[in-house]
């Protein structure tokens, strides 16, 4: 049976020592009186709830999965999820970082999303739920009206409504120019929805007592592709004026679909028969207001990954620690026993490694992407709040795709930990390489995100927002000058950087002629971006274990061997990206015999 143990220690690490975050915390009034000892007193709590209460439920929930009522269009969620869920609310969690107008908490993001790391290590399925809820608040939050929001907010922030994005249509995803979903005007101000949407997380379920769906769909006379699009609120039951549940409104789940994991998640086929909606925001806007629930998602997906990259490593490490298995070529390790145990091979240890490394490295892309948006939610200084959000629009695609290819390598690495073992349903890891699975496809599939940061955050404003990246990391270049121990950190890290660059140029030069390299280069592009930010973040965290090594505390020391690790084994793949991307579109397009 698979294990979790909370990564306290590293979140503190991260928060504390790396990002400063009680420093940033100060320059922001709406958060200014939250200390360390506050914010890792939340968390504690949080990891219990992840590892004691959801966490106990994910293989369970996956094998019992979600059941669809065709008599009355209801699923119920696996045995102990409403139960978690009920547990989740009472405890104030879902209110942790919503506006105190609705009965929020007012925390920052950052506890926020380090709360959700913890919660998709426990159970992403289940973590889906109150993950496209939050969303939802955030959507509703930024773009509702006043009336919306009274009515709305504060039963989504308690949990006791849940939410979903209701997007996709059977033949249309991320082309939402495509989708068909009609919105009639109704005389008192309401719209009739009618049409059928696919692949609907947390579509349906008997977790909370309403489920608010915000359905993108087309009034009648909107412009035909994505500037035709208007966001609506759905309810599954209309509220009365007081909160109270009222009529039931004809948006239902006509069926679940069968799925490679997240089988604890209802993913809905769901069909508005004339539904009764309201228009959130401007009409034909829709995409714009959808965007602020999206692109939180794609960060939570994100997230998702880095969850099961932790959980998946710590059992991984366990196991190797414990399973003996051959000796080590250059003779025995543990003459006591018949074999060695498997950590011993060079191999193994590259693949604990290699997934330790993304988990680490992806805990401080995430976290530091969450205090952007903190800065550019809460800063009194304009330019501030304009710059963190110009860095996070950069960084979002890198941390939906980087971070999801990365989860599903390293959760298919800790599996071939455990040899055949893995591939046995009882021991967890082969649920933890299905769940991971999805994370690259939904929220823009990632190769939707390379072209979005290859083409609109690089090449659409000319590389401006990526010079600031990389003068962030010749200004610690600039700081670790003289010190002879960062080297083997800092030459490689500006050796990526100036690959990146070059290469942007490159493709940029080459797009003007044929905007089709973009299209062949972006996937490769992505993982040479990727790989930079880490450089510079595993850089940085290097340069504090250097300073610390000598402490007593072996945090310091492991965390100094994992960054020459990265550095070794990881980093150097963006030699080959870069020459896979230089190739352009010959060998792709040039193909008519082999993809006859």
């Amino acid at each position: 049976m698979p294990s979790y143990t909370p990564p306290l220690r590293d979140l503190r690490f991260v928060m504390e020592e790396l990002l400063d975050v009680p420093a940033a915390f100060k320059a922001l009034p709406a958060h200014a009186e939250n200390d360390m000892d506050t914010v890792m007193a939340i968390l504690e709590e949080g990891g219990k709830f992840a590892s004691e209460v959801i966490f106990p439920l994910n293989q369970s929930g996956d094998r019992e999965g979600c059941t669809h009522d065709k008599t009355n269009f209801t699923v119920k969620a696996p045995k102990g999820f409403k139960e978690a869920y009920a547990k989740y609310v009472e405890g104030g969690w879902a209110a942790l970082s919503c506006d105190p107008e609705y009965g929020g908490q007012g925390l920052p993001l950052t506890i926020n999303q380090a709360f959700y790391e913890m919660l998709n290590s426990g159970n992403q399925a289940w973590t889906m739920y109150p993950g496209l809820t939050h969303g939802a608040y955030e959507c509703l939050h930024a773009h509702g009206t006043p009336e919306q929001k009274a009515l709305y907010l504060p039963k989504i922030t308690s949990g006791e409504w849940t939410g979903t994005m209701c997007l996709t249509e059977s033949h249309c995803g991320t082309d939402l120019g495509m989708l068909r979903t009609k919105a009639e005007p109704n005389a008192d101000g309401s719209y009739k929805i009618t049409g059928n949407k696919i692949f609907i997380s947390s579509g349906e379920h008997d977790l909370a007592e309403n489920i608010i769906h915000l359905v993108l769909a087309r009034l009648p006379d909107a412009p035909v592709g994505s500037k035709g699009i208007s966001l609506f609120i759905v309810p599954k039951f209309i509220p009365n004026a007081d909160q109270s549940i009222g009529a039931r409104n004809p948006i239902f789940c006509t069926g679940l679909e069968h799925k490679m994991g997240i089988h604890g998640n209802a993913t809905a086929q769901i069909a508005l028969d004339g539904a009764t909606g309201w228009l959130v925001g401007a009409p034909n806007k829709g995409l714009a207001a959808m965007f602020v629930m999206m692109n939180a998602a794609r960060i939570g997906v994100g997230m998702q990954s880095l969850g099961l990259t932790e959980v998946a490593y710590q059992n991984a490490l366990a196991y190797a620690k414990d399973r003996i298995q051959m000796r080590s070529l250059s003779g025995p390790k543990a003459p006591d026993k018949p074999a060695d145990p498997i950590i011993v091979h060079a191999d193994v240890r590259k693949m604990l490694l290699t997934a330790k490394a993304y988990a680490e490295g992806g805990r401080v892309l995430s976290l530091f992407c969450a205090l952007l948006i903190d800065t550019y939610l809460n800063h009194p200084d304009e330019a501030k709040r304009a710059e963190a959000e110009e860095m996070v629009a950069l960084l979002t695609p890198i941390v939906k795709a980087f971070i999801t290819d990365n989860g599903w390598l390293a959760t298919s690495h800790c599996l071939q930990v455990f040899g055949g073992h893995g591939f046995i349903a009882e021991w967890g890891m082969e649920q933890y390489v299905r769940d991971s699975r999805i994370n690259m496809l939904y929220e823009g599939t990632n190769t939707i995100q390379s072209l979005d940061l290859l083409g609109r955050k690089v090449l659409g404003n000319k590389g401006a927002t990526l010079k600031k990246l990389g003068a962030m990391m010749e200004d610690f270049a600039e700081e670790c000058e003289g010190i002879e121990a960062m080297k083997e950190f800092i030459e490689p890290m500006l050796k990526a950087a100036e690959l990146q660059a070059t290469l942007t140029f490159e493709i940029g030069s080459a797009a003007q002629s044929n905007p089709d390299v973009v299209g062949a280069a972006a996937v490769d592009y992505m993982r040479v971006a990727g790989h930079a930010v880490f450089a510079y973040w595993w850089a940085r965290m290097a340069k504090i274990a250097l300073e610390k090594q000598d402490s007593g505390d072996d945090f310091y020391k492991a965390k100094l061997q994992t960054a020459r690790f990265y550095f070794a084994k990881l980093l150097p793949e963006i030699e080959t990206c870069a020459a896979t991307a230089r190739t352009g579109l010959k060998p792709l397009m040039e193909t008519e015999y082999a993809l006859a």
